[in-house]
């Protein structure tokens, strides 16, 4: 009896000392949530609207209506920022050429992603994250160059979201180098994310997170008409596009069909979007968009890198890829009066909560690794320490196997921890955490013995 009040108050001593979770809260990430303004997002939207169509094909010569004048107007907006950044942030519109393909592209077109760039100001730290909306919009016929098309949701809110975080962010500094894009060619098949993803593989750039953001300012459902403001879901894939035969079978081996890079960065969104950010839900969705189709993370995501799209919870088909027309009383079109400027704010305020902490965090550990060397109904965790910033600590997240999201984590400041949970009925991650609670993307362990 003795012996067993024994063993089980050591127990409880042991996993409250390695139970204590990093919680800390960055005050400065929550003064820039608090500078997200909706009145800027919402002007943002209205001027996107003004020029006409932006449809990828339309009219690049005119200084008003069409995607040329909008791809300017853009970059004049990122022009305005980096004179109060101190030269951190430079802007450019990045032109190639998109080839006839005999479908979406007629003929041979010069197009243009605006892109901003916010670099990092650790040397050591060549880590890149790319958030993206796209410029360019469209009517019913997607070949249709002449109709008006405002654009407003789709997707006028992500490139409103994307200004209005350059705005802000780029009055601070970073460790990590950020990119705030806003891409053409969506609705022509992907294409300006295409040629940037190309981009950023040729070049090796260590891009650790791309964030797509399409279609986030509207919480009415056609239909249903349901409205929803408090969820916005988020997209990742489950097996890597890029998957080398090694990776599969490790990925068999350890049950990982859940834990692709794509995904754990989907759950370090809900995190701290939970965290930072009032009257909002991560809504996870298990696929890497919406059924059939596809967005402009899903280049980067067959480029090998982790990419997930952000999407409102409803959408409303009555103002998509819609032409403007009234028919049975129903107004049709993409038109910024349908929109909900107070969810479009919230869901950038999330995307600045990812970017910020992303962004400041240490490096991800290395060498992630679970014992496998002998039975036990406790796991062991080790790892390495990773190069560049000084880390506080780190923290080991946990879930059971059915589980969607992370249910506990367990802060330590060395390199190894042994937790009396099995293996054989949670899944495990380790990341990386500063003193103000900054955390790198979780690793997903493998065995070792």
């Amino acid at each position: 009896m003795k012996k067993t009040f024994f063993y089980s108050s050591f127990v409880f001593l042991f996993f409250t000392q390695i139970s204590f979770s990093q919680v800390t809260e960055d005050p400065e990430i929550k003064k820039m949530i608090s500078e997200i303004k909706t009145e800027n997002l919402e002007a943002t939207v209205h001027k996107l609207v003004s020029f006409g169509t932006r449809h990828t094909l339309s009219d690049t010569k005119s200084k008003t209506k069409g995607i040329g004048a909008a791809q300017q107007w853009v970059k004049s907006e990122f022009d305005k920022f980096a004179l109060e950044s101190n030269g951190r942030l430079t802007a450019k519109i990045d032109y190639f050429t998109a080839k006839a393909d005999g479908k979406r592209i007629p003929v041979d077109s010069q197009l243009g992603n605006v892109m901003a760039t916010l670099q990092g100001t650790d040397p050591a730290d060549n880590r890149v994250i790319v958030i993206s909306g796209h410029l360019d919009s469209r009517v019913t016929d997607v070949m249709n160059v002449k109709s008006n098309a405002p654009g407003a949701n789709d997707d006028g809110s992500g490139v409103a979201a994307v200004i209005e975080l350059a705005r802000v962010m780029s009055k601070r500094s970073f460790s990590a180098t950020i990119i705030f894009v806003a891409v053409v060619g969506e609705e022509q098949g992907l294409i300006g994310a295409r040629h940037l993803a190309e981009t950023a593989k040729q070049s090796n750039w260590n891009l650790i997170a791309m964030l797509n953001n399409d279609m986030i300012g509207n919480s009415l459902s056609s239909d249903t008409n349901l409205r929803d403001n408090t969820q916005v879901r988020i997209f990742s894939e489950t097996i890597p596009f890029l998957e080398t035969e090694e990776e599969a079978k490790m990925r068999k081996a350890t049950s990982r069909e859940n834990d692709s890079p794509s995904r754990l960065l989907a759950r370090y969104i809900k995190t701290v979007t939970e965290q930072y950010v009032d009257q909002l839900k991560i809504k996870l969705v298990y696929r890497n968009d919406r059924f059939l189709r596809g967005g402009d993370h899903t280049p980067f995501s067959q480029n090998g890198f982790a990419a997930v799209r952000y999407c409102e919870m409803n959408e409303n088909f009555d103002h998509q890829h819609q032409d403007l027309r009234t028919e049975n009383n129903i107004k049709y079109g993409d038109l910024a009066e349908f929109m909900d400027f107070e969810y479009l704010r919230k869901n950038t305020c999330s995307n600045l909560a990812t970017l910020a902490n992303l962004a400041s965090s240490p490096k991800s550990p290395e060498n992630v690794g679970i014992e496998v060397k002998k039975l036990s109904n406790s796991s062991t965790l080790i790892w390495s320490a990773p190069e560049g910033k000084a880390q506080y600590g780190y923290q080991v997240l946990m879930r059971e196997t059915s589980s969607s999201h992370w249910e506990k984590t367990f802060f330590v400041k060395e390199t190894q921890i042994e937790i009396p949970y099995s293996k054989d009925n949670y899944f495990f991650a380790v990341q990386t955490v500063d003193a103000l609670g900054h955390a790198s993307l979780p690793v997903f362990p493998v065995p070792i013995r």
